[in-house]
């Protein structure tokens, strides 16, 4: 190749390699901050303070006398941090190739769309949007119900917390027991509801009126909340509510003691990542 064409060649490629390398910078600002990055640090700092305002801001909007004197700057903030979050997304949309499960330029950015985190992130603007989309006055009303979604933002503080990211690990690791002791529960609770509803109908009309409606006597007696509203009044009904109750207190130990040994597991297991497999001595971070 000659100089020329050589030099040309080099030049031309330039932009294609610094593209890739901003591409990849961003995906190490963006990704779980290391001890080293400050502008990665920075960025998650700003990102967590971010999520923490937007849920006192929503928290504090609902009570209309404060809402009333300062409407405007409710509207500036909400504004401003969609536009942060939905910049947020885009930049992880589009940096996301550079993590080998993401590969792909479309196939890879649609996974990555899918992962839990990015639903999360996408929640978290999309209350914003849906008007824009609407025509329909009642369907604009019924969006309007889609701002409560608004706090789905705190649940991007998952990105930032490990105390979190176990959690999501734990559950994740555990769902299929998880899933085992839900329908365990969902079986007692129709059980425990028709039995109730047989039992009391006659007493209780009103309030055992169908086995759907026992089931709210059934799931507070369950969780042992036992809100008081519905009770049973037979002697019957008092003996199956009485071992209802202790088979509630059993069924929420179940899933209890699962991700009790899950999280147990998780913890040993970053405590052995954390030592070095020679010597044992631990390694700084």
């Amino acid at each position: 190749m000659s100089p020329a064409r050589l030099t040309a060649h080099s030049a031309g490629s330039l932009p294609q390699g610094s593209y890739l390398s901003a591409r990849r910078r961003m995906r190490e600002i963006l990704a779980h901050s290391k001890a080293n990055d400050i502008v990665s640090k920075v960025v998650d700092t700003f990102i967590v303070g971010l999520i923490l305002l937007n849920v006192v801001a929503m928290i504090v909007e609902s009570v209309e006398r404060v809402h009333s004197l300062v409407p405007t700057w409710f509207k500036t903030f909400e504004l401003f941090s969609v536009v942060i979050f939905s910049a947020e997304y885009a930049l992880r949309l589009w940096s996301c190739v550079e993590d080998p499960q993401y590969a792909g330029p479309v196939l890879g950015r649609v996974r990555f769309a899918l992962s839990p985190l990015a639903v999360v992130d996408a929640l978290a603007v999309l209350p914003f949007y849906l008007p824009f989309f609407s025509v329909d006055l009642r369907v604009l009303r019924m969006f309007r119900l889609f701002r409560i979604m608004r706090i789905m933002r705190i649940a991007k503080l998952a990105r930032y917390s490990d105390s979190l990211q176990m959690l999501l690990r734990v559950v994740k690791s555990r769902k299929e027991q998880l899933l085992s002791a839900v329908f365990i529960l969902l079986i007692l609770l129709v059980v425990a509801a028709s039995l109730m509803y047989y039992a009391e109908h006659d007493a209780q009309p009103k309030v055992f009126s169908s086995i759907p409606a026992a089931m709210w006597w059934a799931a507070a007696t369950l969780t042992t909340v036992g809100y008081g509203d519905a009770y049973p009044i037979t002697a019957i009904g008092k003996i199956m509510a009485s071992i209802i109750a202790m088979l509630g207190i059993g069924m929420f130990a179940l899933p209890t003691g699962i991700l009790g040994a899950a999280f147990l597991e998780d913890l040993d297991r970053n405590k052995k990542s954390q030592t070095c497999p020679h010597c044992g001595k631990e390694i700084a971070g």
